[in-house]
């Protein structure tokens, strides 16, 4: 396995001091933090977001209190959970995608709040621009809808003869305006390549099955896999249902990959949740969310599987494997 590092934009905090004497707390104070959304069974994510917090100095349970708050990937449990960490009077609320920030920023407009991967925080209704959020609420954008063209486009290079692509959507996993978006760029970038798209959607891990049912009736020749937390959560599925149906598949998350998809393009997510912990160390220093810059990605990692393309009979042109980040053989 060939491995590079990914880098999003942004400072690093240089810390002068311990955590306990951030300026925005009370000395001998144990700052909480509230965590909403996701699910337990989300390690990774979430073991990389307490990394970045250990990074910092921060130790949970002794310099810092984490109010956890999980959704279980029922959307609608969202408002509910949010106005509990408001109640408990937290110091800041984390969140990881687009539905949980919404939640959080509907439940307060005075506790900071801080998303982790977040597809168009400006359409999404979160900050006013990226450059001076405004309000309460700051994090990382993965960009999104400007990568929607780019994924189907590297699919169209390794199945050339593709004239079908299934997209694969996960219906309120961003709000609507930022679905129309990404269905536009889809739309535009599929007329370029000369493919038509047909968009399969599944709201929940129950409605797998019947979603590649779908694909196998339209007679689509490969797949593009929208992000999506439950996606993410159920990659090892995923995969398996892919490629028990013989598709060549694009993911958003390299994960995919490494559980035995054949190719994804993206930022590195845990690497954005390790981000959060510095936003949350700036924010219980004094800094005021408002006025702390949405990160956005600076690179994207091409990851491919080799394995995966070799069961699947397809050759990877040299352009994408010179390109590619990281190859698993």
């Amino acid at each position: 396995m060939i491995d590079r590092r990914t880098f999003l934009a942004g400072t690093g905090a240089a810390l002068l001091a311990g955590p306990l004497a951030a300026e925005g707390q009370q000395a001998g104070k144990v700052p909480r933090i509230g965590a909403l959304g996701g699910t337990p069974a989300a390690h990774p994510l979430r073991e990389a977001f307490l990394q970045g917090l250990r990074d910092l100095g921060y130790v949970e349970g002794r310099t810092v209190v984490i109010e956890y708050r999980y959704d279980e990937e029922k959307l609608e449990r969202l408002p509910a959970l949010a106005a509990e960490l408001v109640a408990l009077k937290v110091d800041v609320i984390v969140t990881g995608n687009t539905p949980t920030a919404v939640a959080a920023k509907q439940a307060t407009t005075t506790i900071p709040i801080v998303f982790a991967a977040v597809a168009d925080p400006v359409a999404d209704g979160l900050v006013t621009s990226l450059a001076r959020p405004g309000g309460n609420v700051t994090g990382s954008s993965t960009l999104s809808p400007e990568l929607v063209g780019k994924r189907l486009e590297q699919l169209k290079q390794v199945v050339p003869g593709v004239t079908r692509v299934a997209v694969l959507w996960q219906p309120g996993a961003v709000p609507e305006r930022t679905e129309q978006d990404l269905r536009k760029e889809a739309d535009v970038a599929a007329r370029a390549l000369g493919v038509r798209l047909q968009f399969v959607e599944a709201r929940s891990p129950a409605d797998f099955d019947r979603a590649f049912s779908d694909m196998t009736r339209a007679r689509a020749g490969a797949l593009n896999v929208w992000g999506s937390s439950m996606f993410f959560l159920e990659r090892s599925r995923l995969v398996d249902l892919v490629a028990k149906n013989r598709l060549p598949a694009v993911y958003g998350f390299k994960e995919a990959v490494h559980a035995g998809g054949l190719m994804s393009y993206g930022p590195d997510i845990p690497h954005m949740f390790r981000r959060l912990a510095t936003y949350v160390d700036k924010i219980l220093r004094g800094a005021k969310p408002g006025d702390l810059p949405v990160e956005q990605p600076t690179k994207f990692d091409l990851v491919i599987n080799l394995k995966t393309a070799k069961a699947l009979g397809l050759t990877i042109p040299p352009s994408l494997l010179q390109r590619a980040d990281e190859l698993i053989q």
